[in-house]
């Protein structure tokens, strides 16, 4: 170590340095596994998740949660969640029970391992992955209402919007020359924003997957595997139903009635929740752009996203910013008659 380093501040600057490829070998060894030596990293960044090679067995998963972001508490409560909806037999692929637990530790790393599931992302397009997609949701958010989170945060405008916008602002990421057009546009939208929850009104809440876009969805035989479920969290139903849409105003009316009228065979849906699509839409933009700030000292986010930091990237954050306050104006999908 040299003189005067913070390893604490160095440790969070580059929280995966120390997990070389012999400490993800030895890490799953710890748990009574022979590792072949393949190991084969996934695409994944907020977390380091590898593919790794058993001797006379399948490969597992291992997933090596980022130091510092969940409590302990946090990921008990993802994994209790994922277990209750594998039980329920919806295929929500849940951590592995070793030793009476499912979080491990090993040289300061925390960690879960996971069966191996293959599949690709499912087509939205197709009205029956859309009508299968609603059924298992409506079982899904049948499952998350049966219970509460007490150490997940809860979505709502000021922690997915507000909080963000303040924070890319503060620390200077907007280039100059950009700055007040951000800052005046975040400004309207998140107004915009904040009463379209107000005409939703008292929507209800509960334990959702949080992140349900396609990639995080595994198509096979016809059925979804569900993974990831990192960002596990308090909300609104819609908040799993609305990246499945796609397309224009009338298209996504179509998508939205077939994937309800699903849904509703297993659990309650509030079309008052339709106020929220586009809101969530832009909340998801200004969030998931402060996510990359807010990790750009990992050194793999610069080699994942060199586009960041270029001017062109903000022009065309600012462009799709612009898109969604034209949009957030107009009226909610309704669901056809």
């Amino acid at each position: 170590m040299s003189e005067g380093r913070d390893s604490t501040i160095d440790d969070l600057q580059t929280p995966y340095a120390g997990l070389t490829p012999d400490t993800v070998l030895h890490a799953i060894e710890s748990l009574g596994f022979v590792c072949d030596g393949r190991l084969l990293a996934l695409n994944s960044y907020e977390n380091r998740v590898y593919q790794v090679g058993l001797e006379d067995a399948e490969p597992l998963i291992a997933k090596f949660y980022r130091p510092g972001r969940w409590s302990d508490e946090a990921i008990g409560e993802e994994h209790q969640f994922s277990r209750e909806l594998a039980e329920a037999d919806i295929r929500m692929i849940a951590p592995m029970v070793l030793e009476d637990r499912t979080l491990h530790e090993f040289d300061g790393y925390r960690f879960a391992l996971f069966p191996r599931r293959g599949g690709h992302a499912p087509e939205l397009c197709d009205e029956g992955v859309l009508r299968y997609l609603g059924r298992v949701m409506g079982r899904l958010h049948a499952v998350g209402s049966a219970g509460r989170f007490a150490h997940r945060p809860a979505l709502s405008p000021e922690t997915a919007g507000h909080q963000p916008a303040r924070w890319l602002l503060e620390n200077q990421w907007i280039p100059p020359e950009l700055e007040r057009s951000f800052e005046t546009l975040t400004g309207h939208l998140l107004e915009a924003v904040d009463e379209a929850w107000a005409r939703a009104g008292e929507i209800r809440q509960l334990r959702l997957h949080g992140d349900c876009h396609p990639g995080n969805i595994l198509w096979r035989d016809d059925q979804a595997h569900f993974v990831d479920l990192d960002d596990t969290l308090t909300g609104p139903a819609i908040q799993d139903l609305w990246m499945f849409l796609s397309g224009e105003t009338a298209e996504q009316s179509q998508q939205i009635g077939w994937l309800v009228t699903e849904y509703r065979q297993f659990n309650h849906f509030d079309p008052r929740e339709l106020h929220l699509v586009e809101p969530l839409r832009t909340l998801r933009i200004i969030q998931f752009n402060a996510w990359l700030a807010r990790r750009w000292h990992d050194p793999a986010f610069p080699i994942a996203f060199p586009w960041f930091e270029e001017r062109r990237h903000w022009e065309s954050v600012i462009g799709q910013l612009q898109e969604q306050l034209s949009t957030l104006q107009e009226p909610p999908l309704v669901l056809p008659d």
